[in-house]
């Protein structure tokens, strides 16, 4: 029989908490209670037909703790007046926590509730909003408002994260909690110690005045004649972003290749350097100026996410060409075509017609469910042939 059974009114309540909402009307001061809850009894018919039936359900609903039932007469035939429920109420929070055996939870979501309210009442509506997400790091919760304390005294400290003196904190407890972090510190802190500009737990440091690691650019000189820059031809070198845009080597073209052997393997080439790419991530690219004045060649992997990547590196560099991204070399190494796990679908508006043609057919399965061309797949012969043709 589909009538709401004990545990239905029990899940019923259990939304409650699920959604958060029995948390958040305490941070809200808001009373959810009584409440009514929705309750499907037999019909008339029913009744008549299943009286067996319906005495154990009401016997089982009469049963349940911390639920009030309201009664209506039912006369039968046979059996005579009978009460049957009507409506089922839960009167108070207390009930509701009872009932879904929740006390321990609402002790400590209590307990961080008063700490916040005293520490630090504007996060009050993140808590209202997020009382799981809170609840979850009750253990850690007071060390979270040390931290944003902590920033509201020191403001874009200009220190590493390694530097931050907070008792019971260190540097792997910040970032790992960068996440909540940004949440927190992003309503506690005034705007004015906020780079809105960086986001994303990977800025974490930017975004709030700390020092960062610098980011490093690993490079190939490849013009054995290129007198300007102190290494030998073919050397391996990794320097900082901010040393590598001020080197400006007056060298003409670069390339940019996303494999670690491709870039170890690159044949020397006239008047040119070879920077071992970064994925999706060149924002360290982005501001050194003696890039703009440089033919900059891009070789990816033939498959959409390599052509989202040269979409993005040309959206910062709109003269980038691509290497060996072609129709041609896709065809001529059909032996070596693999399957791209995740495909990306997105437009691609930087590209090409013949790149936007090529990334169609892939992103569309036009030509296999799936297909990409590493560029470590491609013969080496190849590249050296399409080097020799075109520089």
């Amino acid at each position: 029989m589909n009538w709401t059974r004990a545990t239905d009114l029990r899940a019923q309540v259990q939304r409650l908490w699920d959604r958060g909402t029995l948390l958040a009307s305490m941070v809200r001061g808001e009373s959810l209670f009584p409440n009514r809850l929705l309750l499907k009894c037999p019909t008339s018919t029913e009744m008549a037909s299943h009286f067996d039936d319906v005495r154990v359900w009401i016997s089982e609903l009469r049963a349940m703790p911390h639920c009030r039932l309201e009664m209506r007469e039912f006369k039968h035939r046979i059996f005579g007046a009978n009460a049957i429920p009507s409506a089922a109420w839960i009167d108070s929070v207390g009930d509701a926590i009872a009932l879904i055996r929740k006390h321990g939870d609402v002790v400590r979501f209590l307990a961080l509730l008063d700490e916040t309210t005293e520490r630090q009442p504007q996060l009050l509506g993140w808590l209202a909003n997020r009382p799981l997400d809170a609840l979850a790091l009750a253990e850690e919760w007071s060390r979270l408002l040390d931290i944003v304390a902590w920033l509201q005294a020191h403001p874009r400290p200009g220190i590493y994260l390694r530097q931050v003196d907070i008792p019971g904190v260190h540097s792997k407890f910040i970032e790992a909690h960068r996440g909540i972090l940004v949440a927190l510190l992003d309503i506690a802190l005034p705007v004015d110690a906020i780079n809105l500009s960086a986001s994303g737990v990977n800025q974490f440091a930017s975004r709030y005045g700390f020092l960062d690691k610098p980011q490093r650019i690993r490079f190939r000189n490849l013009a054995p004649e290129f007198g300007r820059l102190p290494w030998m031809p073919g050397a391996d070198i990794t320097l900082d972003a901010e040393s590598f845009a001020r080197l400006d080597p007056k060298v003409p073209r670069i390339f940019i290749t996303e494999n670690e052997i491709n870039f170890l393997a690159f044949p020397l080439v006239k008047d040119s350097l070879v920077i071992f790419g970064a994925g999706y991530g060149f924002e360290m690219l982005r501001n050194i100026e003696w890039l703009q004045h440089c033919r900059i060649h891009y070789w990816g992997d033939i498959d959409t996410h390599g052509f989202a990547i040269l979409d993005q590196l040309r959206s910062q560099f709109n003269h980038v060409e691509s290497f060996l991204m072609d129709r041609r070399t896709l065809l001529a190494f059909e032996s070596q075509w693999g399957k791209e796990e995740k495909q990306t679908l997105r437009d691609l508006p930087n590209l090409t017609l013949d790149e936007g043609m090529v990334y169609d057919d892939l992103r569309d399965n036009r030509i296999g469910k799936n297909l990409r061309l590493e560029q470590e797949r491609i013969g080496f012969e190849w590249v050296i042939s399409a080097l020799s043709l075109h520089f």
